[in-house]
Parts: structure tokens; C-alpha cells; sequence
């Protein structure tokens, strides 16, 4: 049994007490009011706004990590091939699967102040959304989209923490994150915290990750575009 204040709970995505039900995801509820006005301004711009993902917790993000490691799920590398882990070591091994997914207890979608957005009307009928770079840029699906979050999220209190990659997190132009509130989230992270959380829990890897645990935390955590 593991004692966290609530806010570190929340974060960590360990506790769903901040979250409220929108559309079809749950998201932290400080968020609402912006959000609802983001998505007015989007339709009258001529996009459907949409969220392909919001609040992830704890165990899903767990689920996610141990499958990669154990190569139930691909792992890709930035030209989007997938890395052989067999032939990395450890420590390599973590740092190939942080560049797209986050530790258990260190995502971002833990939040609730965190989408994955995209225009369902921009994406063609027979194609599948992937969450993928060229899909954001220009000759893409939603390149338009992305010009018209480029230019608005601010006025609503967004921000993109991965619009682009420098030496963490892969660039990820589809996410965008509520500053103020996931700023005050963040304030209840530390290596520490995570440190407790990640023990508590059958995480594979884990006793490469706790070693690692403060370079990571600096290079994937808190390594963000401002």
C-alpha cells in the first residue's frame, strides 16, 4: 500500500476524482469550459473536432509498457520501422520505447489535461487514422488543422509540450495539453513520487528503470516545449 497525496494520485493516474465524462473520453475537469470553446472555434472554422485520446490511467499506460517490453506491441523508431529490442541492451531498450510511449505513473494523459486531437471530417474515408507526423503536415490529412491549432490553442490556454522532438519525446503534433492545469499537475510529480509509485507495481523492466529513473525523468518527463 502505497500513501500519495491526492493530487500526486491524480497524476500518477492512480485516483480519477479530477475527472468529468466529455464526449466520449473523460478529461480533468478544470479543462471543460476551454475545451467546449476550442471546439466551438474549430467548427466555425470548418473542422470536427476530435479526440482520439484524453485520460489514460495508470494500469492502461502499464499495460502498454509491459506489452513493448515483452514484444507483444511494436516498438518504432523515428522513421516509424520497428526496433528489434533483442539486440539493445536494458537500458537501450527503455530508451527506445520513451521515445513514443511514457513510463507508467509519467504520462502526460494521466492528467486528463492532455488530448490526442485530430479533424474527422479532413480524414478520408477510407483512410485509418494513425497519429502519425506526415499526417500533420503539409500535403496531409488534417495539414490545414494543424495550421489552425498552430494559431488558435493559445488563445484557449493550450499548448503542444512535443510540437517538436529535442531529445525526448518523439515530435507529436496532435498533442496538446491545457498549460495551467497540467502545470499544477505537474508540480505533484517528482523522480521520488514516480520512484514510490513504479515499486508499487509490476512494471517490466523495472529495476532497469528505477536506475535510470533520474536521467529519464529529465530527458522524457520534463523535457518539453514551453
Amino acid at each position: 500500500m502505497i500513501h500519495l497525496s491526492t493530487l500526486a494520485s491524480q497524476a500518477c493516474g492512480l485516483s480519477t476524482s479530477h475527472l468529468v465524462s466529455y464526449d466520449h473520453v473523460f478529461i480533468h475537469s478544470a479543462i471543460r469550459r476551454d475545451l467546449c470553446a476550442m471546439s466551438e472555434a474549430a467548427k466555425q472554422a470548418g473542422f470536427t473536432f476530435n479526440i482520439a485520446s484524453a485520460h489514460r490511467d495508470f494500469h492502461r499506460q502499464c499495460l502498454i509498457w509491459n506489452n513493448k517490453v515483452e514484444g507483444v506491441r511494436p516498438v518504432l523508431d523515428g522513421k516509424n520501422e520497428p526496433v528489434d529490442l533483442s539486440l539493445l541492451t536494458p537500458q537501450a531498450c527503455v530508451h527506445a520505447i520513451m521515445f513514443y510511449s511514457a513510463l507508467p505513473g509519467a504520462s502526460r494523459h494521466h492528467f486528463g489535461t492532455d488530448l490526442d486531437v485530430y479533424a474527422s471530417n479532413c480524414l478520408p474515408a477510407e483512410q485509418q487514422l494513425q497519429l502519425e507526423s506526415w499526417e500533420y503536415e503539409q500535403g496531409g490529412p488534417f495539414a490545414e488543422f494543424n495550421d489552425w491549432l498552430s494559431e488558435n490553442l493559445a488563445e484557449f490556454g493550450f499548448f503542444r509540450p512535443y510540437q517538436r522532438y529535442q531529445g525526448g519525446v518523439a515530435a507529436e503534433p496532435w498533442h496538446i495539453s491545457h498549460r495551467l492545469s497540467a502545470t499544477g499537475m505537474m508540480k505533484a510529480l517528482s523522480v521520488e513520487t514516480l520512484a514510490t509509485v513504479l515499486r508499487s507495481h509490476d512494471v517490466a523492466d523495472k529495476h532497469t528503470i528505477l536506475e535510470m529513473l533520474p536521467t529519464l525523468y529529465t530527458q522524457y518527463i520534463d523535457n518539453i516545449c514551453e
